[in-house]
């Protein structure tokens, strides 16, 4: 029962470590005022403490529309391909009478046991032999 106790103790400080500092970035990314804390007006609720300011300024610079488009295309890109290409992968080796099943889930698994910088070294030398290093498609199939 006590190893229970400090189990759920331990998840609840874990949680409330993870999350405290979105609690504190949302209500400060209201602020009205040119500096990063919260003031006395935000703290008495004030409706003029608050403003949609630091929104508006994102979506008014041409650099951040570009970069959450990007975000956008290739986040869903990738995870369309890679949700197709899991589930067929995933129903070809549900089958037992496929041939080579146990070199396919080798295959499939092999990243998993190689270190990270050699497969982003290896494929950016390849993308860059197929002129795909710093495009949207190269990042999507990476």
């Amino acid at each position: 029962m006590l190893a229970r106790w400090v189990y759920l103790a331990f998840c609840t400080a874990a949680f409330v470590f993870l999350v405290a500092p979105i609690l504190v970035i949302v209500p400060l990314s209201f602020n009205a005022e040119p500096y990063f804390t919260f003031t006395e007006g935000m703290l008495r609720f004030d409706p003029e403490a608050y403003s949609l300011r630091w929104y508006r300024s994102i979506f008014e610079d041409g650099v951040w529309t570009r970069a959450l488009a990007n975000s956008l295309v290739i986040g869903v890109s990738a995870t369309l391909l890679a949700t197709s290409l899991g589930t067929l992968a995933a129903l070809g080796l549900a089958n037992s009478a496929m041939p080579a099943r146990r070199t396919v889930m080798g295959l499939l698994i092999s990243p998993m046991i190689t270190p990270v910088i050699i497969a982003a070294v290896g494929m950016f030398f390849f993308y860059s032999s197929l002129g795909l290093a710093q495009t949207h498609l190269g990042i999507i199939l990476a």
